[in-house]
């Protein structure tokens, strides 16, 4: 029984730092706000599919959180998957709301008016956010307008049992 009681506060402790990594999280909205998609021929021999991103444009929001509003950025995005030979296409449009810390909203607006750039590590959490929802609704939308899926889904294969030993 004492062995138990030991374990207990580390799994306490385990799912605290998970709430608090969860509570971290600075992407606080995220929607869709167009989808486009068009299947132009039969989808036969070679297909080609490239899926690319575009932040279209970053601007100041203030979020309502609770009883006060928060200084935030709004990140309008394109997610698109295009096959080729000339077979179809899939258009996502989007945007996603981000609240910083201090002074962060401030400086990634300064610096993406300035050069269109936003800081490697938010970029990269928007970016890893845009994928994840993107890809799933676009795997949706290609089934329906009968596309191959934009991202490589595993698949079953026989396994060809070895040789018997004698």
């Amino acid at each position: 029984m004492a062995l138990e009681i030991e374990k207990f506060p580390k799994v306490l402790n385990i799912q605290h730092e998970f709430r608090s990594l969860v509570i971290l999280m600075t992407i606080v909205g995220f929607s869709f706000t167009k989808f486009v998609c068009e299947r132009k021929d039969l989808a036969a021999g070679k297909i080609g599919i490239k899926n690319n991103i575009v932040i279209k444009d970053v601007k100041e929001t203030k979020l309502p959180l609770g009883k006060s509003k928060e200084e935030g950025l709004k990140f309008t995005f394109q997610f698109v998957s295009n096959y080729t030979p000339n077979i179809g296409i899939i258009e996502i449009t989007g945007e996603l709301m981000y609240i910083g810390k201090g002074t962060e909203v401030t400086d990634i607006l300064k610096e993406w008016k300035k050069a269109k750039k936003v800081p490697q590590a938010v970029m990269q959490q928007i970016l890893n956010q845009i994928l994840t929802r993107c890809n799933i609704q676009a795997l949706v939308l290609s089934k329906d307008i009968n596309l191959p899926p934009p991202i490589p889904l595993p698949r079953v294969g026989a396994r060809t049992a070895p040789p018997a030993k004698k």
